[in-house]
């Protein structure tokens, strides 16, 4: 019985190459600490500061924003509506 081919392409892809002769967990660790060091990185040099001064905000005046009760939904619509009178007259479509 053969094997289907999707399986064979499974299989090759567990052979594929090692980036170091390390043991696999100590690669892992590896990549793992590369990628953190990336991220840390990037996030000091994009985040780090606010574009501007005028960003910043008291900490207290967040924070009560943030835990204060949610206000009670008003029911208006999204769009609003638009009232024509009745000396408009609606284009025809072409």
């Amino acid at each position: 019985m053969s094997r289907p081919s999707w399986l064979l392409r499974t299989h090759s892809l567990w052979h594929l190459p090692r980036l170091t002769k390390l043991p696999l967990g100590a690669e892992i660790a590896l990549i793992l600490v590369v990628k953190i060091a990336l991220l840390t990185l990037l996030a000091k040099t994009f985040f780090s500061e606010p574009q501007a001064r005028k960003m910043r905000m008291p900490t207290a005046q967040v924070e009560q924003h943030l835990l204060a009760p949610a206000p009670e939904s008003v029911s208006t619509p999204a769009v609003p509506t638009v009232s024509t009178s009745t000396t408009e007259v609606p284009h025809a479509s072409h």
